[in-house]
């Protein structure tokens, strides 16, 4: 592909992926409410005539097949009312309506990961078919009108007059023509004429077509609403092969075969005064969502009718652009911290990089801002998860969604999703009580909850994902891992938390039974591996009968955020400055002991535990007084203590880079070191993890 043709793809993508997103949304809701509204029939329509009309402007045949015949069922569905159809047909709809978005989705994945589309959509496209005709062929009635709108159509084919003028002006030696008329309203007729004979060229048909310039010539559209498309053949055989890719096209309404010399009979007063034949009457949905500026828009002389406030930006440009201001984030600390403009007065210079600082936050803050995107789209994904796996595990479950307006950087929402499906899924299969008896017999609400929230806190997001289930066994996980040999250690010795902590071993399952969601041994690892790979953590709390709950801590894997350089001895560390609340001197006699020999201070009338970083890294320390260092108040999430240093250097701001992943290997996460950056004078500073550090010291 081109660039041009690739670009039409990444739009196509774009819109047909929000537009399945948005039905998946409406279908979940209608179905809580257990029916359709009148909206929700016209949004799922108007969905999937625009599915089905990209989708043959690209020549996607499945997409445009299987969009095409959910179109004709809605259009069914909105002429005579949900009403129509009694309970069964309504839970039958949404099923069939499921099953068409999920065909759809998958073909887009295809797409996306440059595989061929499915050539056999016959299952699918027959099932709609017989759903659509057993709650509209309710009778002979619908029968007999549907042959005479067959009839009709053969018989009426608007502009044949005009199409005959046209084949005999033209002098061609084919004895027979087909005469082509697309959707009104469709717009770009040229373009599916086109389409029409690539697709014909397709099977090595011999053919001659009339406008010959479609393909680059707008302005035929207007020959082809007035005339038809021409499509001249050879021989019956040919007719037949040419009839059977028509039938196959996307937005064709009618087609004629027409004879060179042969006249329009007259049309029979009681003909022309007929009701609209069925079958012409399902394609009113063209005529409703007819746009005159379409016309213009195809006609070689575009106009632009309002003005655009939203564009589509490939995420690699916005990966390079957040790597630019990042160097020129380093950039500008270099030139301020120069060691040659040490001790010289230069009060413009120093006014001049105040403001290039300024400028550079907000240039920091607009890039950064441009990656952001709300998780929603995530979290609502799994509402069709949960709703699917209610009726396969027959359980009956809600889902709550806390804070799914919480901004995540593009790459790292798409890099959780898969996770946070996993986890979802084992919620369901593994936590969530079997029956409703089981529930109400320990005491709980015989319907299940599973909660997703989502939180900012500081430089990181907190995901976590819980239930109201049985909880874990933690024995029986202890068990199955000494059978696997997994244990690196007496069974004795594992806490509470290390063992929950072997579930995301690779191969471990608890599931007995391999069922489709879960027991082939596969899933916490991958979560583990994938949350780690965008600088994450994971973590697993649970209690036996009352539920379970899995916490991703997320920060970005690049940000620049404002921090506070200290040192210790000789190394300098950075602390984000959301995770600092105050900086202290204190004196000796402040400071205490807990029951197990941890120094404590009393700050606000609460007692905090003391860190001294040097001691906790191993670090050569240069003060070791209590009274000549500095505390540093942190806290983070649920935790909050001092931290013991020998300077406070001062707030920069610091752009984050990751840690190689190779040194995952040695859980320096664990340890509080969450990544580093490059100082104004080229060296690295350690950034420092205020919760894990604090877990790892055990204080």
């Amino acid at each position: 592909m081109d660039n041009g043709m690739d670009n039409m793809l990444d739009m196509y993508l774009f819109e047909t992926n929000s537009l399945l997103e948005q039905l998946d949304e409406l279908l979940i809701e209608a179905e809580k409410n257990e029916e359709f509204t009148t909206d929700d029939v016209n949004e799922i329509f108007r969905a999937m005539h625009t599915i089905k009309g990209s989708s043959a402007m690209m020549e996607f045949n499945s997409l445009m097949t299987i969009a095409h015949r959910i179109e004709d069922l809605f259009f069914f569905v909105r002429e005579n009312g949900i009403d129509s159809l009694n309970s069964t047909d309504k839970s039958e709809l949404f099923n069939l309506t499921f099953k068409s978005t999920d065909v759809l989705r998958g073909e887009v994945e295809k797409l996306e990961n440059n595989e061929p589309l499915s050539t056999n959509i016959d299952s699918m496209t027959s099932e709609i078919n017989s759903f659509l005709n057993k709650i509209s062929g309710k009778g002979e009635e619908e029968k007999e009108a549907g042959q005479a709108a067959e009839e009709t159509k053969a018989s009426e084919p608007a502009g044949n007059a005009a199409g005959l003028e046209m084949v005999n002006s033209l002098g061609s030696k084919c004895p027979v023509f087909l005469q082509v008329f697309f959707e009104e309203g469709c717009g770009m007729e040229n373009l599916r004429a086109f389409m029409l004979v690539n697709a014909l060229r397709e099977i090595d048909l011999d053919f001659e077509f009339y406008p010959e310039d479609v393909e680059t010539n707008g302005a035929t559209s207007e020959v082809i609403i007035e005339k038809g498309f021409l499509v001249g053949l050879h021989s019956e055989e040919d007719v037949a092969k040419a009839v059977s890719i028509i039938e196959e096209q996307g937005s064709i309404q009618t087609y004629e075969l027409l004879h060179p010399e042969e006249k329009k009979p007259e049309k029979e007063p009681e003909k022309a005064e007929a009701a609209p034949p069925a079958k012409e009457a399902a394609k009113e949905p063209a005529k409703e969502i007819s746009n005159p500026a379409v016309k213009e828009v195809t006609n070689a002389q575009p106009q632009q009718h309002a003005k655009q406030s939203l564009i589509s930006v490939n995420l690699s440009k916005l990966d390079a652009l957040q790597a630019l201001v990042g160097e020129i984030v380093i950039t500008e600390a270099m030139v301020a911290s120069s060691p040659e403009l040490q001790g010289l007065k230069l009060d413009t210079f120093l006014k001049n990089t105040r403001q290039l600082r300024k400028l550079t936050d907000d240039l920091q803050d607009i890039s950064m801002s441009l990656r952001m995107v709300s998780i929603s789209g995530t979290f609502q994904k799994m509402n069709r998860i949960v709703r699917d796996m209610k009726k396969a595990l027959n359980k009956d479950v809600r889902l709550t969604i806390i804070g799914e307006d919480t901004e995540i950087d593009k790459t790292i929402v798409d890099s959780i999703s898969d996770p946070i499906m996993h986890i979802v899924r084992n919620s369901m299969d593994h936590g969530i009580e079997t029956s409703k008896e089981e529930r109400i017999a320990a005491g709980k609400d015989p319907q299940g909850e599973l909660i997703l929230s989502a939180s900012h806190t500081g430089s990181e997001v907190i995901i976590s994902i819980s239930d109201d289930g049985q909880g874990m066994d933690t024995e029986k996980i202890l068990a199955k891992a000494a059978r696997n040999g997994l244990l690196t250690k007496p069974e004795s010795e594992y806490s509470k938390k290390e063992i929950l902590s072997l579930l995301m071993l690779p191969g471990f399952s608890t599931n007995e039974e391999v069922t489709e969601f879960s027991g082939r041994g596969v899933g916490m690892d991958v979560v583990k591996k994938n949350v780690e790979s965008v600088g994450g953590t994971i973590s697993i709390t649970s209690e036996v009968g009352q539920g379970s709950c899995t916490t991703l801590k997320i920060p970005l894997t690049m940000a620049i955020v404002d921090g506070m350089e200290i040192r210790v001895g000789k190394t300098i560390f950075t602390i984000p400055i959301s995770n600092i609340r105050q900086s202290i001197k204190i004196a000796r006699e402040n400071v205490l002991h807990d029951a197990k020999g941890n120094e404590i201070v009393k700050i606000m009338d609460e007692f905090y535990p003391i860190i001294r970083l040097h001691e906790f890294y191993n670090i050569e320390p240069e003060l070791t007084n209590i009274e000549d260092g500095i505390l540093i108040w942190v806290e983070a999430g649920d935790h909050s203590y001092c931290m013991f240093v020998d300077e406070l250097l001062g707030e920069r701001q610091i752009v984050v880079k990751p840690f190689p992943s190779y040194l995952s290997n040695f859980n320096i996460k664990d340890y509080g070191i969450s990544g580093c950056t490059i100082l104004g004078d080229g060296n690295i500073s350690i950034i420092l993890e205020v919760v894990n550090l604090y877990n790892a010291a055990n204080v």
